[in-house]
């Protein structure tokens, strides 16, 4: 099982447009095989900052999403939003 955060420094115009855009895809990346867990986290000491967190089968699942049409034009339309470089951590569950 992989864990896997991503924390995004947004803009601060544009945090209504990603979490517009989470909402409209969120139900679309859970439905990606293998993905058995995603919400969205805002930081409470900073209003800009966001974290993703979700859970996969394997690493195969998740660079199969990584991988795919869908997500680089996910990502695409996010980074256009970030005003700073994003941070990702991934995670493996053992035992």
């Amino acid at each position: 099982m992989i864990v896997r955060i991503v924390q995004m420094n947004f803009r601060e115009d544009a945090i209504h447009d990603f979490q517009k855009l989470f909402e409209e895809r969120k139900h679309l990346i859970k439905a990606f095989e293998g993905c058995n867990h995603l919400e969205l986290w805002q930081d409470a000491h900073d209003k800009n900052i966001f974290f993703t967190y979700s859970i996969w089968d394997s690493e195969e699942y998740l660079n199969h999403y990584r991988f795919s049409d869908f997500f680089k034009d996910t990502w695409s339309r996010t980074k256009a939003l970030f005003a700073d470089k994003p941070r990702a951590w991934s995670v493996m569950k053992v035992g």
